[in-house]
């Protein structure tokens, strides 16, 4: 059975000490762990669980910020965060804990650029209480698993802040009460969240692309077309360019969010920008120079980013493979789970994998990956060229396993190619039979893989020059993929006799079968 094609790349991501190290180092989570660790018994919450407002000087003071407007909604904002991790334990004045009994603040309290100094509405008379939550202590006496796991209830907290609306800009919808008529808004939560999620699984993919080639900062323009522009639409058309620019807009108040809790580096769009009507919806037009995008907002995903976008997607059901997933499975799982990584990554997964057995079970290791790459089906010579790079870098530990094999079929071929490589004297030379088995074998390999024009066309040419009269004698190789192979080099030999050759023992290949 042939391999699925994974929809996104494998991820290498940093060990869990370093990623852990970065949780802690975040902005926002550094603020909640010192607000954590400064409330005490005489601290008050609203029936909320937000700071009372008589406290939110004290607190902007305790982490270094002015004790205004400004500073009072960074506090608040860590401590919204230190009730959704964990890190605290509110009790409601007459419940005994939050209204919604989960312990954790609603998301959303503030929204994007919301006032945040008091929750958003009026402090109730009652006021509750707060204790240090189990969570704190494991910062510093749990492992990085816990830390990491601490970290993305942070993340699932500003996720949701940054998906509410902004209730600054629909004043007219609070009532006297604070209530809010949410169905008035037009807001949709789950298509919101969708689409923040969107714009990062994109983020995502373009910082894996070309092998972690594209882990530069993507232009905010950019990112928010790739969302909005259809594939297969050619210039864009004034109503798309206006729906570019509001989700810029939108973006950009939601990158400002996100960036604290460390899962992105980002440069804001140029606020001087803002001002000049229009000029938003310009930048987003091909034709836009780079030096002129940059003023627009660049976002890049960090190494802690990687790690918190991939775990939401897993979540989600994704399919978000990382290097280092296959070390623990057998080799049959790692031949299949390997097939279309790129090759930097199928390397490190392999070297991964080997480790995990150690010098002394090279061997069994080498026997291991040889019998996983038996069979006919049509993922099965990829699994062959996946096995014969795991031997070579196994190294020559693997010899024994390696030489056992040399009588099979399917693998007497790549068991000479290794041995070959290796500087051994004493192999015997492979039947005609082998030799033609083993060069449909690797084009189908290389074929599936799909590889290199240049690369697969120079194959083909190479292989078929090596034995006089290829053609007449390799479409009776008993190999599944042997008339789709004749096929395939009928297409890429640049010679105009052998490519019709080469359609000729094709046409042979599938008679013979057929019959």
């Amino acid at each position: 059975m042939s391999a699925e094609r994974p929809i996104l790349p494998p991820v290498r991501l940093h060990s869990e000490a370093e990623l852990a190290r970065d949780a802690l180092a975040a902005p926002l989570f550094v603020r909640a762990v010192k607000l954590a660790r400064w409330a005490g018994p005489d601290t008050r919450v609203g029936a909320g669980g937000e700071l009372v407002e008589a406290h939110l000087p004290a607190a902007a003071e305790h982490l270094g910020l002015p004790a205004d407007e400004e500073g009072a909604a960074y506090a608040s904002e860590a401590w919204r965060l230190a009730v959704d991790t964990g890190l605290l334990d509110v009790t409601d004045p007459e419940e005994g804990e939050l209204p919604d009994g989960s312990g954790k603040l609603s998301g959303g309290s503030g929204g994007s650029g919301g006032s945040g100094g008091s929750g958003g509405s009026e402090e109730s008379e009652a006021e509750g209480t707060v204790t240090a939550g189990e969570n704190l202590a494991l910062l510093t006496s749990g492992s990085p698993q816990d830390v990491l796991a601490i970290w993305l209830d942070g993340l699932d907290a500003v996720h949701a802040d940054a998906t509410a609306p902004v209730l600054d800009d629909f004043a007219d919808l609070v009532g006297e009460d604070g209530s809010i008529d949410f169905d008035a808004l037009d807001w949709d939560p789950e298509a919101e969240a969708e689409f923040l999620d969107g714009v990062l699984g994109n983020l995502y993919l373009l910082t894996l692309a070309d092998n972690g080639a594209g882990d530069g900062p993507v232009p905010l323009p950019a990112l928010a077309a790739s969302m909005i522009v259809p594939d297969d639409m050619g210039e864009p058309t004034d109503d798309i360019l206006e729906q570019v620019s509001e989700a810029m807009m939108r973006l950009d108040d939601q990158f400002r969010l996100l960036e604290p809790i460390g899962i992105v580096a980002y440069q804001p769009v140029d606020e001087a920008l803002m001002a000049e009507e229009g000029e938003t919806a310009d930048a987003s037009a091909a034709g836009a120079d780079e030096e002129d995008v940059t003023r627009y907002g660049m976002v890049k995903l960090t190494p802690l980013g990687l790690y918190g976008v991939r775990a939401r997607m897993l979540e989600a059901g994704v399919d978000a493979p990382a290097v280092g997933d296959l070390a623990d499975k057998g080799a049959d799982a790692l031949l299949d789970g390997i097939a279309y990584y790129p090759e930097a990554a199928a390397r490190a997964e392999i070297q991964l994998w080997l480790a995990a057995r150690g010098a002394q079970g090279a061997v069994a290791a080498a026997a291991e990956l040889l019998a996983a790459a038996r069979g006919t089906d049509e993922g099965a010579p990829l699994r062959r060229l996946h096995c014969q790079q795991a031997l070579a870098l196994a190294g020559e530990e693997a010899e024994p396993a390696v030489r056992a094999v040399l009588g099979d079929q399917e693998l007497g071929g790549l068991a000479r190619v290794w041995l070959a490589e290796h500087g051994a004297s004493d192999v015997p030379p492979p039947p005609e039979a082998m030799i033609f088995w083993l060069a449909i074998d690797t084009i189908a390999a290389q074929l599936d893989a799909d590889g290199e024009l240049d690369e697969l066309q120079g194959l083909v040419e190479g292989l078929s020059a090596q034995h006089s009269g290829f053609f007449d004698e390799v479409w009776r190789v008993d190999h599944p993929a042997t008339a789709d192979v004749l096929e395939a080099m009928g297409r890429l030999h640049s010679d105009k006799k052998a490519a019709k050759d080469a359609r000729k023992a094709a046409f042979k290949a599938r008679s013979r079968a057929g019959g």
